[in-house]
This record gives structure tokens, C-alpha cells and sequence, in this order.
């Protein structure tokens, strides 16, 4: 499993305002577009599906076609986690592309998540609340074997205290934000790879004016 996150050089995964903040280009969308067409599965928050609107799809047609041809989904099957299911059955997450599309909700909030959403997704029981460990373990049954997390901060935190991430992909934007309102790539928690345990430096790499870092986290992690 790769963690994929771009952020400000003091860490902030957007700054406060409405508007959502580019902190790549274009070369490296066109990367992560390259790492997606690499995976079975892209997840992501709900307060990302409700705040950014995302499509998660891979874009270059050639990728795509490559995935086709490899009798795979031209692009990976989308999951979200959500303790509430309250999301837009109209978002991009639901409507673009053809698809998979999985939601991990709340025991407690399933049979309202499974009649708002069921006609356009899968609402699977997370647990109570949702645990990421029973999520990766039911993906392993739906056949996902390379799972790419895309964020926002809760959940980077909840995989990566968890001990399931086994690579970090870093990208640092050549600015600051500098607004504590604002949402950081990680809260707090007891992460694994702490002072007495580093993560493992794989590469660093210059995209324009963004910077890449891409860590190991675990045993599991073959650069």
C-alpha cells in the first residue's frame, strides 16, 4: 500500500480559504496519474469527496488503454470511508467512469448510507467505528492488491498509524500557507516510524518546482 500526498513547505495539505490550492504541476499530476494506473484501488476521505470533488480517474488514454489491455478496469476501482454516509450520490466520486466504486461506512450509519448511496455504490460495514484494518482486509477479498491512499488527513493518519502503509509519496510545493485553520497532512498518533525508527529515504526527485520524496515505511516496501 503507497500513501500519496502533496503539501506546503510547513506541512498543510490546503490553506483555509473556499478555493482549493494546487500544490503541484503539471508533471506531476501526470506522475501520480502514471502511479494510478499502477493500482487496483484509489481511496480517499469523504470530507475529501465532499470538498474537492474529485474524479480519481486515470487520465492519459494510453494508460487506460494499457489497463483494458491487461483485461483490467481502465481505471482503478474508487473507495471512499465515511462514519456518517452522508454524501452527494451526485459527486464526481459516484459519476465519472466506469467503474467500481466502494463505501466503507459506519455500522451505525449503514442503512441510511445503503438508501442514500446504494444505487450508485457499494456501501460495505467498516465497523463501528470505521477500523482500516477490516477495509484493506476486505479489499484483499475483492481482489485489490496494490492500494493507493490519496488522502485527506484523517485518513493518512489512520493508515499510517496503523502500520498498513508500506511507502510514502511526499511532494513539498515551493510555498507556505502558514494558517493554523488549516488542514495538515497528519494529526496527531502514534505513528511507526518515529525517531528511534526512520523511514527509509528511496528517493528524492526534482518535478519542476516540486520536490518528491518517496519513503519506506515498512519490511514489506521494495524500492
Amino acid at each position: 500500500m503507497l500513501l500519496s500526498c502533496g503539501v506546503s513547505i510547513d506541512g498543510y495539505l490546503d490553506d483555509a480559504t473556499e478555493k482549493r490550492l494546487l500544490l503541484s504541476n503539471d508533471a506531476d499530476f501526470d506522475r501520480v496519474d502514471a502511479v494510478r494506473a499502477e493500482c487496483d484501488a484509489i481511496l480517499v476521505g469523504a470530507r475529501t469527496v465532499r470538498q474537492d470533488n474529485p474524479q480519481l480517474l486515470v487520465r492519459s488514454s494510453d494508460r487506460r488503454d494499457g489497463r483494458a489491455a491487461r483485461g483490467l478496469w481502465p481505471t482503478p476501482v474508487k473507495v471512499t470511508v465515511t462514519a456518517s454516509g452522508d454524501l452527494d450520490p451526485r459527486a464526481q466520486f459516484f459519476t465519472a467512469g466506469d467503474v467500481d466504486k466502494l463505501v466503507y461506512c459506519a455500522t451505525s450509519a449503514l442503512p441510511a448510507a445503503r438508501d442514500r448511496l446504494g444505487a450508485v455504490a457499494t456501501v460495505v460495514d467498516g465497523g463501528d467505528p470505521v477500523d482500516v484494518h477490516h477495509v484493506v482486509t476486505d479489499l484483499g477479498r475483492r481482489g485489490v492488491r496494490r492500494l493507493m491512499v490519496e488522502g485527506g488527513g484523517t485518513v493518512h493518519t489512520q493508515f499510517l498509524c496503523s502500520g498498513l502503509a508500506d511507502e510514502l509519496h511526499l511532494v513539498i510545493a515551493p510555498f507556505f500557507v502558514g494558517d493554523s485553520r488549516a488542514p495538515r497532512f497528519v494529526h496527531d498518533g502514534g505513528f511507526p516510524c518515529g525517531p528511534d525508527r526512520p523511514a527509509v529515504l528511496a528517493e528524492v526527485r526534482k518535478i519542476g518546482d516540486v520536490v518528491l520524496l518517496r519513503y519506506g515505511l515498512s519490511d514489506r516496501f521494495e524500492p
